[in-house]
């Protein structure tokens, strides 16, 4: 059974795409990559850097967690009214409520610090988070 990793991402969705980058280079066909953004470009974006579905906005977050292997995205995908208020509460609720293993970069434009967390890169931050996904996959 291939495994399905949801990358969800907002605003523009440069994070969200440079996930979908990593991760299709790393494991090509063998997962499927689920873009979700919390808008139309943000998804959009994710789509043209190589995932294989997308969907934008609340229902299709709040349906789609909950059948994945695994969440990727910032640390503000768990925080209702990030991202300048485009995610929900319910985006937030159905993303921590989803049974799947959230792996989550440490960065967000809220008044906000995640302490003890290093200040790398995103490139380095996202590799780091591919190699752990390729450890979970195994395990799926």
């Amino acid at each position: 059974m291939q495994a399905r990793i949801c990358v969800v991402d907002g605003q523009g969705g440069g994070i969200g795409a440079t996930f979908i980058k990593y991760l299709k280079a790393e494991f090509r066909e063998k997962v499927e990559l689920i873009a979700l953004g919390t808008n139309a470009i943000a998804t959009a974006q994710m789509l043209k850097a190589g995932a294989n579905r997308g969907a934008s906005g609340e229902n299709a977050i709040f349906h789609t967690v909950n059948n994945v292997d695994c969440i990727v995205g910032t640390v503000s995908i768990t925080w209702a009214n990030a991202m300048l208020g485009e995610l929900t509460p319910k985006m937030a609720e159905a993303v921590m409520s989803s049974p799947a293993l959230k792996l989550l970069l440490p960065l967000a434009q809220e008044k906000a610090e995640i302490v003890g967390s290093s200040k790398e890169p995103l490139p380095h931050l996202v590799e780091e988070a591919v190699r752990r996904i390729k450890e979970v996959i195994k395990n799926v």
